[in-house]
């Protein structure tokens, strides 16, 4: 009876499926290795493997490559983010958190374990500049006219902010234990403090804690929705997924994600892909209805990113 009721099902399976999938990014990163899924089955279709410790990765600004960085490895694996293929590797020092900076000129690396930011020309990868900062850089933002970025130390427990210009370090001020992820909202810095169950609000230009955000224990990291609508925070000890307006900064629901939450991204439906860095799982959260769905993958899972389907 199954497997009549599979030959049954499967030709509308099959007719319903787009024809290319999204596809969906996810660093195991003490596999090491990148699981790459077929969104629409939900399943696992490649395995990509790294040599030692893969945390985070960018688009770069043209679209053609995912850059992984293999921050144990010292290197950055240029891959197909169409269809998964390593084009090419790149020698760098402890890559463990990159970005371009807005205006796609320069690629900036923060290197957790040699507390060094290294700032890059972003088309030919010329080392343009090196800081040693003060303890475990850890996140990277920028200033939307790309002449600044900011960096989450976590060791020191402050953020800084750096002249991708000059190559010099501006200020830096205490922000709560252990930092990490930050973005530049609408004039102002919003910070996961890992050692709280807080996100905070710096003004960059008076360099003072606004107000606080409560999420949950460990507030980790946060992603603007694509459509500008919700802020999207994980806290990584109490596992949630917390919904937060963006024009407020309340809390409008918090989602209980079992495994802790890390690292986000979206797809063209509007759901939500998070990392669960305890148990070996994906999890996608449909907004609308608020179920969420979890995939295997592999150990300690970090950096995820989500290539859309291609334009029939």
């Amino acid at each position: 009876m199954r497997r009549l009721l599979a030959c049954l099902l499967l030709p509308i399976l099959l007719a319903a499926r787009p024809a290319a999938a999204d596809l969906v990014y996810v660093l195991n990163s003490t596999d090491p290795s990148i699981s790459v899924l077929d969104a629409f089955t939900r399943q696992e279709v490649r395995r990509i493997p790294a040599l030692r410790e893969v945390h985070h990765l960018v688009l770069s600004p043209d679209g053609r490559d995912l850059l992984i960085a293999d921050s144990g490895a010292n290197e950055i694996l240029f891959v197909d983010p169409a269809t998964g293929d390593v084009r090419r590797r790149e020698r760098v020092s402890n890559p463990y958190h990159l970005d371009f900076s807005p205006d796609g000129r320069h690629l900036v690396v923060a290197s957790l374990r040699r507390n060094q930011v290294d700032i890059y020309e972003a088309r030919t990868l010329a080392l343009l500049g090196r800081l040693r900062m003060p303890d475990k850089p850890s996140h990277i933002a920028f200033r939307p006219d790309g002449g600044i970025a900011y960096v989450t130390l976590q060791g020191s427990g402050t953020v800084a902010a750096i002249s991708l210009e000059t190559r010099e370090a501006l200020w830096e001020v205490p922000v709560g234990r252990e930092p990490a992820g930050i973005i530049w909202h609408r004039g102002r810095l919003i910070v996961g403090i890992m050692g709280t169950e807080n996100f905070i609000v710096l003004n960059p230009e008076t360099r003072e804690i606004e107000r606080e955000i409560p999420v949950g224990r460990g507030a980790h990291t946060i992603f603007p929705a694509p459509d500008g609508r919700t802020l999207w925070a994980t806290s990584r000890v109490q596992s949630r997924i917390a919904e937060i307006d963006p024009t407020t900064l309340e809390v409008r629901r918090i989602h209980d994600v079992p495994g802790g939450p890390d690292c986000i991204a979206f797809d063209p439906d509007g759901r939500v892909w998070a990392t669960l860095r305890w148990a070996r799982r994906v999890a996608r959260l449909d907004p609308r209805t608020g179920v969420v769905e979890t995939i295997p993958v592999g150990r300690s899972p970090h950096g995820i990113f989500v290539h859309p389907r291609r334009a029939e």
